[in-house]
């Protein structure tokens, strides 16, 4: 049963409504975690798709002139249906103020 298999009365009436994760990219802290849980899951469209959720919490008209890159494009980027060139990643990054910060992870080696 998915929200589309109630009635828009029984909606209204239970205060069902459509989850939108932009509401809850409302703060640094929360972006930062909702990006790392992302990237640690290691998902190429995911990635793409959380950073279209981050653009519209802020703002994908500020960030397509902060890019120079037209809104059409970037909706392509986040559809997770295009891959997009490392440096144009970089330049969505760097415009909604998200640092790519790369770190090594230490494994204790087996014997």
């Amino acid at each position: 049963m998915n929200n589309n298999d109630f009635s828009q009365e029984t909606k209204q009436e239970f205060g069902i409504s459509r989850f939108d994760i932009t509401e809850y990219l409302d703060s640094e802290e929360m972006i930062q975690a909702y990006l790392s849980q992302v990237i640690e899951d290691g998902d190429q469209q995911e990635f793409l798709r959380a950073l279209g959720h981050i653009a519209r919490a802020r703002s994908m008209s500020e960030l397509a002139e902060k890019t120079g890159l037209g809104r059409e494009n970037l909706y392509k980027v986040f559809s997770g249906n295009v891959k997009p060139r490392f440096d144009t990643v970089l330049k969505i990054l760097t415009a909604l103020n998200i640092e790519f910060i790369p770190s090594v992870k230490t494994k204790a080696i087996s014997q």
